[in-house]
Formats: C-alpha cells, sequence, structure tokens
C-alpha cells in the first residue's frame, strides 16, 4: 500500500536534512579554510581590516603579500582555487615592496632572487576550503558597481600605447611576460585572477581599498579606465 503524502513529507525531509547537512559543511569548510589561513599566511598578508588611520607606511614595506581582507571582492574563485594548489609569482618582486626585492644595475632594477621565498601549496581541499572564506570577505560592497563594466573592442596597438605611454602603467606593471615594471602585478593575467568590477574601482581610488596604496590616482572617469580594461581583454587572450 501508497502513501502518498508520507512519501512526500518523506521526500521533503530528506531533501531538507541533505540541504542542511550541505550548509553545515560548507560552513565547516570555511571556519577550517579561516583556520588554514591565519596559520600558514598571516605572516605575509594582513588578514585583518586594519585601522586606516594608525597604518604606517613601514608596517605595509614589510608585508611579503597583498592584503587579503578584501579578498572577497577581488578574486575570482577558479582561478584562486588553482592557484593556492600551484602558486607562481604574480608580482615579480614576489610581493615584497619593490626595494627590498631589487638590486640597482646600470641597466635598471633587477630581482635579486636570493631575497624571495616561494609561496607554500596547499592540497585540493584546503585550497577549496581557503577560497571558500577569503570569498566571504566583502567588508567594501559600497566600492563595488556589480556588472558595471561591459568589454568592448579597442585597437590593439593604441590600446597598448595608452597602456605603457599615455597612462604609465608600464612603469609598475607588466602587460606581457618579461616586459615591463617590477613594483606592481604583472597585468596580463588580471582578467582571469581578479573580478572586473574590484579592476575597475581599485584604478578609481586605490587607497579607498588599501591605504597606504603605492599605486597613484590619476582620477580617471569610466571611459578610459574602461578602455584599460578592454586591453585587459586582449592581452589575457594571448595566455596558453
Amino acid at each position: 500500500m501508497h502513501y502518498p503524502r508520507y512519501n512526500t513529507l518523506k521526500r521533503t525531509v530528506t531533501f531538507s536534512l541533505f540541504l542542511f547537512f550541505a550548509v553545515s559543511l560548507s560552513a565547516a569548510e570555511s571556519a577550517d579554510g579561516k583556520q588554514l589561513l591565519m596559520d600558514s599566511c598571516s605572516n605575509c598578508h594582513q588578514i585583518d581590516m586594519p585601522n586606516k588611520a594608525s597604518l604606517t607606511l613601514q608596517e605595509k614595506i614589510n608585508r611579503k603579500g597583498p592584503p587579503l581582507y578584501f579578498a572577497g571582492h577581488k578574486y575570482q574563485q577558479a582561478w584562486l582555487e588553482n592557484w593556492l594548489q600551484h602558486p607562481r609569482r604574480i608580482t615579480p618582486s614576489g610581493g615584497n615592496y619593490w626595494a627590498n626585492a631589487v638590486v640597482v644595475t646600470d641597466e635598471g632594477d633587477e630581482i635579486d632572487e636570493n631575497k624571495l621565498t616561494a609561496h607554500i601549496a596547499v592540497n585540493q581541499q584546503q585550497a577549496i576550503a581557503i577560497t571558500q572564506y577569503l570569498l566571504t570577505l566583502k567588508p567594501f560592497p559600497d566600492l563595488i558597481r556589480e556588472g558595471e563594466y561591459t568589454p568592448g573592442k579597442v585597437p590593439r596597438m593604441l590600446a597598448a600605447k595608452d597602456f605603457r605611454k599615455f597612462k604609465g602603467c608600464v612603469a609598475c606593471h607588466r602587460d606581457e611576460e618579461g616586459f615591463g615594471g617590477v613594483t606592481g602585478p604583472e597585468l596580463y593575467t588580471a582578467m582571469k585572477r581578479l573580478t572586473p568590477e574590484y579592476i575597475a574601482s581599485y584604478i578609481r581610488n586605490p587607497t579607498a581599498w588599501e591605504p597606504r596604496s603605492l599605486m597613484p590616482n590619476s582620477h580617471l572617469n569610466d571611459a578610459p579606465i574602461y578602455k584599460l580594461m578592454n586591453y585587459l581583454n586582449i592581452i589575457v587572450e594571448d595566455l596558453p
């Protein structure tokens, strides 16, 4: 004999239990990710939001990695999970303040590899847990305009000249491997690593995100910001 109402109730309870355990597991993984982050990453990265008024330039200079307290706004999930398992250098200076990682030569500043250390790698489960926690860190919703950027076309040659000559981004950043500045993170992978909304907002006002940011505020309006982002879209397509 079948009892339709009983079977429906049973399925509902079963689904609710599954949902409860799924949510609980996600929360547990996030908690584990926070502990992993604090244990392994806090020596090099700023995980808690600093007091903007009291943060000194020296404190920033002493950090070996980028701040993570707004990582949820910043990183793309798939990239972050993969990078934590297979870390590679994003900033030529290894995330250090550039003067702490370079030697001055007749040809210009060169990275002193002896001053750099390799980033730790974690396994897949740990990478997922850490990423889940990092993606919850979204303290600046007012700085983000969700869906603000729509990719557009731009002539590559003119866009490269804008990036390198007119905007001067190449002084600190690289728009191709082995070419450009050593003080900032590479930008030919930016559209894989970072959310478009974060890129636009950070260009718009770096110190709103990161007190004592070394990136200058060029006071750009939306059009030139999106032009730069269109160029980032072009160069990311060159990646293997």
